[in-house]
C-alpha cells in the first residue's frame, strides 16, 4: 500500500531506510561516513525514536533530498518523485528500497558515472639529468585522514599518473622513451577498483589494471609495464607502480611509483662522429613523473569538493 504523510508509520521501517548498516543499505551508510567502499562524507540524516512516531512529509522530504543529490552525482537512475507535502501520497516503500540497493551498489562500485569531477595538479619530478640504466621516481598523494581517503575513491575520484620525457637531448632514445610513456601509456587513471589507460601500443609485458585503490596495500602492486617494441631497443621499459600506508579503509597515502629501464645495447657515439647524432645516443632522457588528482567536485549533489591534502616526492634517481 501507499502510506499517506500524516498517517502513523513505524519509525524502525523510516530507520531501516536512513541508517542500516546491513544490505538493503540505507542512506547514511552509503552517503554519509559509512566504511570500506561505501561512505561519500555526506551530512547524515537524523533517525527518529518512539514506537509508532509519526513520520513527516518534512523527513521524507529529506530522505528523497539525499537520495537525488547521490543519484545527481552517481548518475544511477532512480525514481523520479516531487517533494511531498501534508496530505500528499508518499512513495511507496518498494521503489525506496529499490533506489536505496541501486545508490548503494553504485558508490561501492566507485561512481564510475559520475562526471561531476575537476581536475588539480598535484605534484611533478623529474631527472636532473640524463642517464644509462635505471631512472626510478617515486610521488606520494596525502589525504587529511582515511575517510577522506575512502570518500574520493567513493565518489569517483582517481589519481591520474602523467608519464613522460624531456625530448630533444638523446636522439633515438627520446623516442623509445617518448613512445613508451606520453603516447602509450597516456594518462593512467588509479580509481577504485581497477586502472584505465588512455594510450595504446607498445608491448604490454604486465598488465595490473584490474587494480584499484581497494585491490592493494602496504607492498607495490604493478599497474603496467611496457617493453618498447623499436627495433634495437626491445629491452626498454617503463613500469608503473602503486601502494597504500596501510590497508584500505586504513590508508591515507598512496605512493606512485615510475621505474624506466634501459638495457639497449647501442653505441656511444665518439667525439669524432658526431655529424647529425647526438655525442652521447646511449643516454636515456629525463624522465617526469606528473600526478594529478581528478577530484569529486560538489556541481551535482555532493555538499562539498573532496580532495587531497597534499603531495610530496618520496624519491628521485638515476644510475
Amino acid at each position: 500500500m501507499a502510506y499517506v504523510a500524516g498517517d502513523k508509520i513505524l519509525d524502525d521501517e523510516y530507520n531501516t531506510f536512513v541508517n542500516s548498516s546491513s544490505s538493503p543499505y540505507g542512506y547514511n551508510h552509503f552517503a554519509g561516513t559509512g566504511s570500506a567502499e561505501y561512505g561519500l562524507g555526506q551530512t547524515h540524516i537524523a533517525t527518529v525514536s518512539g514506537g509508532s512516531t509519526t513520520i513527516t512529509a518534512s523527513q521524507w522530504n529529506t530522505l528523497l533530498t539525499g537520495l537525488d543529490n547521490i543519484a545527481d552525482h552517481t548518475n544511477a537512475s532512480v525514481t523520479a518523485r516531487t517533494q511531498v507535502t501534508a496530505g500528499d501520497t508518499i512513495a511507496i516503500k518498494a521503489a525506496v528500497e529499490a533506489d536505496l540497493a541501486t545508490l548503494a551498489a553504485a558508490v561501492a562500485g566507485g561512481s564510475t558515472s559520475a562526471t561531476a569531477l575537476g581536475t588539480n595538479a598535484v605534484g611533478s619530478s623529474s631527472n636532473s639529468g640524463t642517464w644509462n640504466g635505471t631512472s626510478t621516481i617515486e610521488r606520494s598523494v596525502t589525504f587529511a585522514n582515511a575517510d577522506k581517503m575512502r570518500w574520493f575513491f567513493n565518489a569517483g575520484g582517481k589519481i591520474r599518473i602523467d608519464p613522460s620525457c624531456v625530448t630533444g637531448i638523446d636522439g633515438s632514445k627520446d623516442d623509445v622513451f617518448s613512445d613508451l610513456t606520453a603516447t602509450a601509456i597516456g594518462n593512467l587513471d588509479f580509481g577504485a577498483h581497477a586502472t584505465t589507460r588512455s594510450g595504446s601500443g607498445e608491448t604490454l609485458t604486465t598488465n595490473g589494471l584490474a587494480n584499484g585503490f581497494y585491490d592493494i596495500s602496504t607492498s607495490y602492486v604493478t599497474l603496467i609495464k611496457l617493453t618498447s617494441d623499436n627495433s634495437g631497443y626491445t629491452s626498454n621499459t617503463v613500469e608503473i607502480q602503486a601502494k597504500l600506508n596501510a590497508a584500505p579503509g586504513s590508508a591515507t597515502v598512496v605512493t606512485i611509483k615510475m621505474i624506466s629501464t634501459d638495457a639497449a645495447d647501442d653505441t656511444t657515439y665518439t667525439s669524432g662522429n658526431t655529424d647529425g647524432v647526438p655525442a652521447n645516443p646511449n643516454e636515456a632522457p629525463r624522465m617526469t613523473l606528473a600526478l594529478i588528482e581528478v577530484y569529486p567536485t560538489d556541481a551535482q549533489g555532493l555538499s562539498a569538493a573532496i580532495q587531497a591534502a597534499s603531495n610530496a616526492e618520496v624519491s628521485n634517481s638515476t644510475s
